[in-house]
C-alpha cells in the first residue's frame, strides 16, 4: 500500500533522502497506522490518511530517538515517556481514526461482538 511517495517526503522535509531512508520511513509509518486501525485502512488510502502518514514519517526521520527537549547548559535531555518505536500522537491518532470512519473520542463505546458490528463503508467520489 502506497501511503506517500518518496518525492512527497523529500519535498516536505526539504532535504535529500536516500531511497532506503524513504522506504524505512514508509514501512514504519504503514506498520504504525495498520497497528492503530487495522483492516479499516484501504488501498488506496482514504482522504486524510496521507497527511497523518507524512507527519509520522517526517518525525521518524527528523527525531528518531524521540527527544522531547534539550538544554545546552548542564546537558539535560528529555525523551518521550517510555515510548519506543513509532508511536502516533493523540492528534495523529484522532485524525487517522476520523479518516477511516472510526470513533475518535470517549463519547462512543462499542461493546457488540465483532460478528454483530455493522460494516462501515466510506463514500469516495470518483
Amino acid at each position: 500500500m502506497l501511503l506517500f511517495s518518496p518525492a512527497e517526503l523529500r519535498t516536505l522535509l526539504k532535504r535529500p533522502l536516500t531511497d532506503d531512508e524513504c522506504d524505512l520511513a514508509h514501512d514504519l509509518t504503514e506498520d504504525a497506522l495498520l497497528g492503530e486501525v487495522g483492516s479499516r485502512l484501504t488501498d488506496p488510502p482514504q482522504r486524510g490518511v496521507k497527511t497523518v502518514a507524512l507527519m509520522v514519517a517526517s518525525r521518524i526521520l527528523t527525531n528518531p530517538g524521540g527527544l522531547r527537549s534539550e538544554q545546552a547548559g548542564g546537558m539535560l535531555q528529555s525523551y518521550a515517556d517510555s515510548e519506543t518505536g513509532v508511536v502516533l500522537s493523540d492528534d495523529e491518532r484522532r485524525r487517522l481514526r476520523r479518516a477511516v470512519g472510526m470513533a475518535s473520542g470517549a463519547g462512543m463505546l462499542d461493546i457488540a461482538p465483532a460478528d454483530v458490528c455493522v460494516p462501515v463503508s466510506i463514500w469516495r467520489p470518483l
